[in-house]
């Protein structure tokens, strides 16, 4: 630097304030960590690397790196402030002319961080930064609603609420979702309805607006899970507690945890804070919540270390890598499969149409030695009346000695029983007794106590779908892999005559 470079920075007393405006314009997180005390005065700043990966995932956006994003974050890791708050105010200090719509499933959240919004725009930190780039409107300076002289809006509304039919350039949900509404089917449908129909249509340009959801996950089938399932979201999941998964996003970004239990934002939420947590919100509210995975992670009602696994006589596959509920993960061998089984069966749980959105047909092949119960084959897909009944043909084929085939009563069970019975020897139609939930926990000791086989997920890969779907239940979004099974366990624990439902 030159000697007059030099005396010219000395003459500037506000080069400190020049270079922090400088750097707070340039980064998203620059821009939280100096903007944190004009909103929260009397709470220090407790910095995280999660709070960096936020950062940099919304400014990947507003430099178009990225269209659709999902974050999944636990509560109280200042998500709504990151997202809600200090990303449009830092946005608007270079584009100023976007528009925003913001939701949250009530109102009073969305207007919460709507007045966090304009509060900080109207600060005397953020006019002596950039008060020259845009104004706030007075006709238009609402909690609602405000807007900037330069065409830039701010629309804050709730899920299922009405927009006036505006568009965006941001279209953003925080926690779309009430935690206390998760196990409706109604409420949790209407979200996606919403989002579907209502929300995802209102980018001004589909070419160059983004979509933002930040929620914590309460459900398999909420907006999280609805989204992913639909494809084209970048995920950024930052699970409480490290459970081994190294994810990572498009943007070159993984997840820097090393350790198993490694915790997101130790500062704030130590062991304690998060064991106690766990213990207040349950398993199956905390892997959601906590873990943003809407179910434990050794499984709910069916643990996922209770499974044991067969293999052909001959075969020399690997142990199957289980991971036990203190954390431990053991290599189980896979048991020879035996010969001359007592009895062999089909259990058949049947939809009602094959819409993209219907349940699946499900037929499996079960057969019992002794007290031990091997799971033998699996067929599943979305299918109509006449698909099932060229199902059932083909797997009748396939497996001669499942002379006994069990056909749940209802949707298209009882006019493929009607169709088949003349065909097909063993077409017994099922009425089960008692919900699906009491009739999976009656056959949970027979696989907690290590009797039920499944293939070796080397040669069956469908197998691990199977597993994922009983460990959720009864929070999966399907059923029909256990409905079959505990329909084809209740019927195999004591022989051909126990009573499974009015057979």
């Amino acid at each position: 630097m030159s000697y007059t470079n030099y005396v010219s920075l000395l003459a500037r007393p506000n080069l400190l304030d020049e270079i922090d405006r400088e750097l707070a314009t340039r980064r998203l997180r620059e821009f939280v960590v100096q903007a944190w005390p004009v909103l929260e005065p009397t709470t220090n700043f407790v910095p995280g690397w999660h709070l960096d990966a936020i950062c940099e995932h919304l400014e990947a956006i507003s430099l178009g790196h990225i269209r659709n994003l999902l974050i999944t974050v636990p509560p109280r890791h200042m998500k709504s402030l990151s997202v809600s708050v200090f990303w449009l105010c830092w946005e608007w200090i270079r584009w100023p002319e976007r528009r925003w719509l913001y939701a949250s499933y009530a109102e009073t959240l969305s207007i919460r961080d709507s007045v966090q919004c304009r509060r900080l725009i109207q600060s005397p930190w953020y006019r002596r930064g950039w008060g020259d780039r845009f104004l706030l409107t007075g006709d238009q300076n609402e909690k609602r609603r405000f807007e900037n002289n330069r065409s830039g809006y701010r629309i804050a509304s709730s899920v299922g609420g009405s927009n006036t039919g505006e568009g965006g350039d941001r279209v953003v949900v925080d926690d779309p979702h009430n935690v206390n509404d998760a196990e409706s089917d109604p409420v949790r449908h209407t979200a996606l309805t919403w989002w579907d129909t209502v929300m995802s249509t209102r980018l001004n340009d589909p070419k160059t607006g983004a979509k933002v959801i930040v929620m914590q996950r309460v459900h398999e089938q909420d907006l999280g899970g609805h989204v992913l399932e639909q494809g084209g979201y970048e995920h950024l999941c930052l699970p409480a507690e490290y459970e081994g998964n190294r994810r990572k996003t498009m943007i070159g970004w993984s997840d820097p945890r090393q350790q198993i239990g490694e915790l997101l934002w130790a500062e704030r939420f130590g062991k304690p804070e998060i064991d106690e947590l766990k213990r207040t919100l349950g398993s199956y509210a905390a892997a959601g919540q906590l873990q943003q995975r809407p179910s434990p992670a050794e499984g709910g009602l069916i643990k996922r270390y209770w499974w044991r696994f067969w293999q052909p006589r001959g075969a020399a596959l690997p142990p199957v890598m289980v991971k036990y509920h203190d954390g431990s993960i053991a290599a189980v061998p896979a048991t020879v499969l035996p010969e001359n089984f007592i009895e062999t069966l089909q259990s058949w749980d049947c939809a009602f149409k094959d819409l993209k959105s219907s349940d699946y047909v499900v037929g499996q092949v079960w057969a019992r030695k002794s007290a031990d119960k091997f799971l033998l084959d699996q067929v599943r897909g979305q299918m109509d009346c006449p698909t099932t009944i060229d199902a059932i043909r083909k797997l009748s084929a396939k497996w001669p000695p499942a002379r006994t085939k069990l056909i749940e009563d209802k949707a298209n069970g009882s006019a493929v029983i009607q169709v088949l019975r003349h065909e097909l020897a063993g077409m017994i139609a099922v009425q089960p007794a008692g919900g699906k939930v009491a009739r999976a926990s009656a056959v949970c000791p027979q696989i907690e106590s290590g009797n039920i086989y499944l293939p070796h997920p080397a040669m069956a890969p469908w197998i691990e779908a199977f597993i994922e779907e009983c460990a959720a239940f009864p929070h999966a979004r399907h059923d029909d892999q256990v409905d079959a099974m505990s329909q084809a366990l209740l019927r195999l624990a004591c022989g051909p005559r126990v009573r499974i439902g009015s057979v």
